[in-house]
């Protein structure tokens, strides 16, 4: 497989997966106990919060469905796609370093479940990121 099938079926997988990491964030609320939690928080610290959480599952949304309709432009390595392939990029790179650097492994929830659940995300943000900033890296340099 050439480098350019490579990277047109790995872009349509990764537009498709940021639909399947926004599943797995709706289960966070009900997983993490947030309405037990979050009942403690002031009303506006709760909201800044449910806030965060929107835009966060707004730029996940965004993420797939520029991917999914920019994709030939992406292929093609047109120079505004390009930028949005960096970001995307970056984006899931800084992920993965603030689960490396910022939380702690006794931070995570306990039990076999959530164990899996954060190796198959981690998994799900290095393809992500390695596709993106791939994609970039053979389009600018390749």
């Amino acid at each position: 497989m050439n480098a350019s099938s490579l990277f047109d079926l790995a872009l349509w997988v990764a537009g498709v997966g940021h639909f399947g990491i926004l599943l797995a964030s709706f289960q966070v609320p009900a997983r993490l106990k947030w309405k037990e939690d979050l009942a403690h928080l002031m009303p506006f610290n709760r909201k800044l919060l449910w806030v965060q959480s929107g835009f966060t599952a707004g730029t996940i949304i965004a993420f797939g469905v520029l991917t999914l309709t920019l994709h030939q432009e992406m292929m093609r390595g047109d120079r505004a796609a390009l930028a949005l392939v960096l970001f995307i990029g970056l984006y899931w790179t800084a992920r993965l370093a603030v689960d490396a650097v910022y939380y702690a492994r006794e931070d995570w929830p306990k039990g076999r479940t959530f164990a899996i659940g954060h190796i198959i995300l981690n998994v799900a943000f290095v393809c992500l990121a390695a596709t993106y900033l791939g994609l970039f890296a053979w389009k600018t340099w390749g």
